[in-house]
């Protein structure tokens, strides 16, 4: 299999090997190729071109890929909760009181001057266990006393014992997170998904709107011929002026339908370029030439079960849902850790070193004459806990309201995609239908100016004839064009439409819990 990339930078590498996922590449248009597109002038593009321009520089696109790294900050300062953090504090500080010595009755003036520091690390750590490692002096010099300068060495830890105990509670919250970045993975591939059957549609609507231009002036020019025709017979007599008004009054039926069929396709033109968003002139006047064919030969009928499979299985709004309904129960896990009480563990250990100067304090340290050490319980409990019982009655019929949404979407998913089925069938089945009614127009036209030749039918019988010609040229170009359509609104209901066009998007898979990323 060939793989095709094109210039947009957009996700990376750029194809897909579809057949790796089971999944056919459409046979009837090719994956998006590199497109150097003119910055003036008239663009000609395949669908394929088109498409890739779409990828490259659609303006709503190009909003909607902020969304997963903007999710992704979330997940960021969530895991940042649980980074070590360094910490640092100076002082200094003098001081001049008076106090009085009862067995002198004397007012002394004592100045005293302080200095102190403090350097350590601290920590929280998903387990519910704050860790606080540090290293303090501070020195004291007055004129009543000695100077004295002391250094300590101290580890204090937090444990939660009860409520905010817990790996599975303190992760809660980055958990969430991570489950909001893949949420928005697939609502970005929901909407490129969308954008890409959007291009292809317009492509195929403008293609059709030229093709029937092309029928509309063909059949114009037969009708104005016919007029030319009636004019010289009633002038040699063989036929009765009535006959001129049947034929021109097809002439101005058509120019209306051709007025008509004009102003569609440049709407369409613009929509067009409104969509790929080309450089350089963006005028609705540029034009464009369209490189793709109208006709092709349909595939094999879809088989239903295997689309609804695929469906439930890669639709990423099936995905969304699912991650929506994990995200609630996570939720759970929260609130109910939020119905006990706090009752936090809280131990400091410290060892300390004196002496006149900085140095020989730190020296002291490690003499192991002096320590510090304290342990204590704090416990508190809401009388009545309503805030948390409440929270948790939320959390848990989220969940159930989640759930019941997930089974409602699989059952529409399976309808529409049953649905789209039904209609690719029924467009098939229109394309041979079409051409038999279409060689059949022909034969009764040819039949009905042969009998017009020879005196025995009148021009408004030809001009009829050439009407139902009309109507059928026309609804053979709409078949094609209404099984094309068919095809891309399967495909994207299925949500295989970027793997059949070899087009990587984020969200591709259905997602992997728990939890997304193994990594802390």
């Amino acid at each position: 299999m060939r793989r095709f990339t094109f210039l947009t930078g957009l996700f990376g590498s750029l194809f897909l090997a579809a057949t790796a996922q089971g999944i056919e590449p459409d046979n009837t248009v090719a994956p998006p190729q590199t497109v150097d597109a003119p910055v003036t002038g008239p663009l000609e593009l395949s669908v394929e071109e088109a498409v890739a321009l779409a990828l490259q520089a659609n303006p709503e696109l190009l909003a909607e890929r902020q969304n997963p790294v903007i999710a992704g900050t979330f997940a960021d300062v969530e895991r940042a909760r649980f980074d070590p953090s360094v910490f640092a504090s100076a002082s200094i500080g003098a001081e001049v009181s008076q106090q009085q010595f009862a067995n002198t009755n004397e007012n002394l003036l004592i100045e005293r001057d302080t200095k102190s520091a403090a350097v350590g690390l601290r920590q929280y750590f998903p387990t519910g266990t704050d860790v606080e490692l540090s290293v303090s002096q501070d020195k004291f010099e007055s004129n009543r006393a000695p100077t004295q300068a002391g250094a300590r060495v101290g580890l204090t830890l937090t444990q939660a014992l009860l409520r905010g105990a817990g790996i599975g509670t303190n992760l809660v919250a980055l958990r969430q997170a991570r489950t909001d970045v893949a949420a928005s993975a697939y609502q970005l591939r929901g909407f490129v998904a969308t954008l890409v059957a959007e291009v292809e549609r317009t492509y195929w609507q403008y293609l059709g709107a030229r093709e029937r231009i092309r029928i509309l002036e063909s059949s114009l020019e037969l009708a104005e011929r016919q007029v030319e025709q009636a004019r010289q017979r009633i002038e040699a007599g063989t036929v009765a002026r009535t006959e001129l008004a049947a034929v021109k009054a097809e002439v101005a039926r058509r120019r209306q339908a051709l007025i008509d069929g004009r102003a569609e396709a440049e709407r369409l033109k613009a929509s067009l370029l409104r969509q790929i968003n080309p450089p350089g002139q963006q005028d609705g006047e540029r034009d464009i030439r369209l490189a793709s064919e109208v006709e092709f030969t349909p595939g094999d009928d879809p088989v239903a079960a295997e689309h609804i499979d695929l469906a439930l299985a890669r639709r990423p709004e099936i995905n969304e849902a699912r991650l929506l309904l994990a995200r609630n129960e996570l939720q759970v896990v929260a609130t109910r850790n939020g119905l006990l009480p706090r009752l936090d563990l809280f131990v400091t250990l410290g060892q300390t070193g004196f002496s006149d100067s900085f140095g020989e304090a730190y020296s002291q340290v490690d003499s192991g004459d002096t320590y510090d050490l304290s342990a204590a319980l704090e416990f508190e409990y809401p009388l009545g806990n309503r805030a948390a019982d409440a929270e948790d009655l939320r959390a848990r019929r989220e969940v159930v309201q989640a759930e019941a949404s997930l089974a409602n979407l699989g059952r529409l998913i399976s309808a529409e995609v049953r649905n789209a089925v039904i209609e690719a069938r029924r467009a098939a089945a229109q394309i041979d239908a079409t051409a038999a009614t279409l060689a059949l127009q022909e034969e009764t036209l040819e039949a009905e100016q042969a009998r017009f030749e020879v005196g025995r039918s009148t021009s408004l019988l030809v001009a009829q004839a050439q009407r139902d010609l009309l109507a059928a040229q026309l609804d053979r170009a709409d078949a094609f064009l209404a099984y094309r359509q068919a095809l891309i609104d399967l495909y994207r209901l299925d949500g295989s439409l970027l793997i059949r066009r070899l087009i990587d998007a984020p969200g591709e898979k259905p997602p992997d819990l728990p939890w997304l990323d193994s990594r802390f």
